[in-house]
């Protein structure tokens, strides 16, 4: 069971931290070298997916697949398949034409460590392995569950959900006065909440939930969602780089609409507050077995990076 994943299920951090391990070593699993010159992309595509990290929405598979009392290795094949897709995101996100940073997750971006074509593959290659995962008889062996959780996660990742946030918010940055409050939510649903939101429906997924369950973990995604992008625009004012683990200020240098230009920091900070609130409140349908996931909620509007 999954639960056995925690040594400390009532304690948010160090569930967090415990999930997090047990990711990283599927991801280990995952992504062993072979022989041969194209080793040199898995070691590009290990260079990012073990880098540093919270591995958050991993732990909301894991969470959410607790709900439903899903298989431990079930779940852990889709949290490391969210993991694949959204460090491919970071690493062509940090790419000259996209982003151009030299910092992610504390250390030198991939293309910075590899070069630019190395990374683009890299990206292309923690995708499509993503796919591979969700596609194995590992992952469930109810094929229609399978099917299921491929055609969530590439509705979630693709142009209806991550890459046409992306394409939004590049938009924006030659236009931030077309951006008003609600573009900026359609925004971030796209590019950032949408992932979240099938990170935390992929557990009713392999339970096979009826709907009212699914339709509470969705709308509790949702709210968190928004709360995780507006804290994102909190730390990029009031964080520091170290302390973050990437650049700060470059939505402020780009002159890009976000929820802080628009309703302030204190407004902001109010507002994620009363997202986490309204998240917490979708998960009554579940009783205590969702504390972590209320305590998830607190923590994505009080972490520091």
């Amino acid at each position: 069971m999954i639960s056995e994943l925690w040594s400390r299920p009532d304690h948010f951090p160090t569930a967090l931290a415990d999930s997090a391990e047990a990711v990283e070593r599927t991801i280990q699993r995952l992504l062993a070298p072979p022989d041969g010159p194209e080793a040199r992309v898995y070691d590009a595509m290990r260079y990012a997916a073990l880098a540093p990290g919270k591995r958050l929405r991993p732990f909301l598979v894991l969470a959410s697949a607790h709900l439903f009392s899903v298989g431990q290795r079930a779940a852990l094949q889709v949290a490391a398949a969210i993991e694949l897709v959204h460090t491919y995101s970071l690493v062509h996100d940090d790419l000259p034409a996209m982003d151009n940073s030299d910092l992610r997750r504390g250390r030198p971006t991939c293309h910075k460590a590899y070069d630019d074509a190395t990374a683009i593959l890299a990206g292309d290659g923690l995708l499509t392995l993503a796919f591979e995962v969700l596609a194995h008889l590992d992952t469930h062996g109810d094929p229609a569950v399978r099917v299921e959780l491929v055609a969530e996660l590439a509705k979630a990742a693709g142009a209806a959900g991550m890459v046409g946030g992306q394409m939004i918010d590049l938009l924006a940055e030659h236009d931030s006065t077309a951006l008003d409050i609600g573009a900026i939510t359609r925004l971030q649903r796209l590019k950032t909440g949408a992932l979240i939101a099938f990170s935390c429906e992929a557990g009713a997924i392999l339970g096979k939930a009826a709907i009212e369950p699914r339709k509470a973990l969705i709308a509790y995604a949702h709210d968190l969602g928004l709360a995780f992008q507006i804290a994102d625009d909190l730390l990029d004012v009031e964080g520091n780089e170290e302390e973050v683990g990437k650049s700060v200020r470059r939505d402020e240098e780009a002159g890009k609409a976000t929820f802080v230009t628009i309703l302030g920091v204190e407004g902001a900070r109010t507002q994620a507050r009363a997202l986490v609130d309204q998240a917490a409140g979708h998960l009554d349908i579940f009783g205590d077995k969702a504390d972590l996931l209320r305590q998830c909620a607190r923590f994505v509007v009080d972490r520091k990076s």
